[in-house]
């Protein structure tokens, strides 16, 4: 199926029974994104809202409900992406597997991108207060496209499609201080494509022309976040994807997706801010107002009968949590290539990606010394960080699997894997004073933080503890020790008020340090509540690894300083309490939790999602 719009999509996955449609009204304000949030987590199928409160276009939602649909909707074509990557990767591959790749030459010819001079977007013009005003959360600075399409023209060759940047950067339609018939906020964040064509145009003191389009083929929204390998655009691997060329708008103006639902055209006066935010974003708490870049819009186009999709970002798992599996499937043969002797990378999604990375190395120096300690894992997890948005990670957990027995994916058996075979003392390695995430307030300022790797090898040096160890005793102030995982302890402690806090975790180590055994027991968190820390994997990876600064919240049991090397003897202690300069948590309103709930006793067919 070779979707061209948002109602090709919505018509497939009907004729799938893939789609709910709600015909009743539905408030983008709030309403729309409680039903999202629970229909994706319930496994719901996508949904068709056709009467919106306050605006005449319809909108659709969870289109990418779960990595089946997503495969279904790219079911023409997702093999056919899968075997042009191996080729990229390996072109000896041709020739010694003609059968195999026999459709590779024709695949290639759908991705360039080709200009036209009109195309199906631009059947209507409307005005930009017109566009649905969807808010997700109740802090939100106003309403957001969450599902756009950010096309932005390289002011050194503004003809060259092969250098258009597509990528789903945050765009605020309405609030703050914005004209809401002439300006929406543009958020992108570090190491982003459209950053470079930014630093261009302000070395030319020219405006960037900028075009955000919604809908289409849904291959434009995943090649908008897809991580690419050299060499391959954004737009040759969406035409690829979709099974057709890519065909953009030419005109005095960026490039233009033809074929989109909606689009908002513009510019970007590159020496010019206006406050963006607050957004609840995928981390699971709000990024809250900074200045950001903002348009200056010319346009508003609409296909005729179009469509808004849209999503909803908050804690994962939220419907992003199926483009990270679709794009893993993707990208996880890529990664020996990228990066030499790296097997496999994962971001861990319910960590909210960027906090939490894993990978699988390999010890290839001289090992007929049979060294017992990381050497070349040290090496590849510094070429992991110093690469695209991987290098966002900021903790990172390596280790070697020369039995090829690891399943990077199963989480909980990786992190053990490596806690049977760590030793503090040696195989920590920070980073302070750098660049993290910028939806990360764990740090020190906005992209400021620090990084730590945490690289382990060899044989086993303990067992984990799959109890409490016998007589544990806490300081003044924490309680209810309770087992995350075999290893894993997390300890209630009281709220954290400011740097005489700090204190708490020395407490903890110097209390710990004159204690029995505790080899069982490496990894101790320490939290607002260690009964929802312990309830799940998820929770504990969520609280733990979203909430800490490495430089700042890591101390241990029996602390040294070798060489400016920091290490403990005894067990590490992550402080992950919320800290006062935390941005602050997701959380519903309780109106519209109420007026979901009661959407839920109806009995229709949305209400068993509900």
């Amino acid at each position: 199926m070779k979707h061209r719009s948002t109602r090709d999509v919505v018509e497939d996955l009907r004729a799938g029974g893939r789609l709910i449609t709600v015909e009743d009204e539905v408030d983008p304000n709030l309403e729309m994104a409680e039903i999202q949030r629970r229909v994706y987590l319930r496994g719901g199928p996508a949904i068709l809202f056709t009467n919106v409160r306050g605006c005449k276009f319809p909108m659709a939602s969870n289109l990418f409900a779960s990595l089946d649909q997503a495969r279904y909707l790219f079911r023409d074509t997702l093999e056919r992406v899968r075997r042009l990557i191996e080729v990229k990767l390996d072109p000896s591959a041709l020739p010694k597997s003609p059968l195999r790749y026999a459709g590779v030459p024709m695949t290639a010819l759908t991705m360039l991108p080709r200009f036209t001079r009109r195309g199906a977007v631009q059947a209507n013009q409307c005005r930009l207060s017109e566009l649905p005003g969807l808010k997700s959360w109740p802090m939100d600075g106003g309403s957001f496209v969450t599902l756009p399409q950010v096309l932005s023209a390289d002011p050194t060759a503004p003809e060259n499609l092969m250098r258009v940047n597509l990528g789903m950067y945050r765009v605020q339609l309405a609030g703050n201080q914005y004209d809401p018939e002439a300006q929406v906020g543009l958020h992108y964040q570090i190491h982003r494509g459209i950053g470079v064509h930014h630093r261009e145009a302000m070395d030319r003191n020219e405006s960037l022309q900028v075009a955000v389009t919604v809908g289409g083929s849904p291959a434009m929204s995943l090649a908008a976040v897809m991580p690419l390998p050299e060499g391959l655009t954004e737009l040759t691997f969406a035409g690829a994807l979709s099974g057709r060329r890519v065909r953009m708008i030419r005109g005095s103006h960026a490039p233009v997706y033809a074929d989109a639902d909606f689009a908002i055209v513009g510019r970007v006066d590159p020496n010019a801010t206006m406050p963006e935010g607050p957004f609840g974003d995928h981390l699971g708490y709000y990024s809250l107002q900074h200045p950001f870049p903002f348009m200056k819009v010319d346009h508003v186009w609409h296909r005729k009968d179009a469509i808004w999709p849209f999503t909803v970002v908050g804690r994962p798992p939220q419907e992003d949590t199926t483009f990270g599996q679709l794009i893993h499937e993707l990208t996880d043969p890529i990664i020996p290539t990228v990066i030499p002797g790296v097997k496999a990378v994962h971001a861990v999604d319910a960590a909210g990606v960027h906090p939490l990375l894993l990978a699988i190395g390999s010890e290839r120096y001289m090992p007929y010394l049979r060294v017992k300690e990381p050497q070349e894992l040290l090496t590849q997890a510094n070429a992991i960080l110093g690469n695209g948005q991987l290098s966002l990670a900021k903790y990172l957990w390596i280790t070697d699997d020369p039995d090829d027995s690891l399943k990077i994916h199963d989480i909980g058996a990786f992190m053990q894997h490596i806690l049977r075979r760590v030793d503090w003392r040696r195989d920590l390695h920070f980073q302070t004073k750098t660049t993290i995430d910028t939806l990360d307030y764990s740090g020190t300022g906005m992209n400021q933080g620090s990084k730590v790797v945490v690289a382990a090898t060899g044989q086993p040096i303990r067992e984990l503890a799959t109890e409490l160890p016998a007589g544990l005793s806490l300081p003044d102030g924490m309680s209810d020790p309770r087992l995350v995982m075999p290893g894993v302890i997390a300890v209630s402690a009281t709220p954290f008020t400011g740097d005489s806090s700090k204190a708490d975790v020395r407490a903890l180590a110097e209390r710990l340090a004159g204690q029995g055994d505790l080899s069982g027991v490496p990894l101790i968190t320490l939290c607002d509540d260690s009964e929802f820390a312990a309830a799940t994997l998820n929770n504990w990876l969520w609280l733990t690894f979203t909430r800490s600064n490495p430089a700042m919240d890591v101390d241990g049991v029996g602390v040294q300083v070798v060489d400016k090397h920091w290490g403990c003897r005894g067990p590490l202690i992550i402080d992950a309490r919320v800290k006062p300069h935390h941005a602050p948590l997701l959380v519903e309103d309780a109106e519209v939790t109420a007026k979901v709930d009661a959407r839920a006793t109806r009995g229709d067919e949305l209400a068993k999602y509900l």
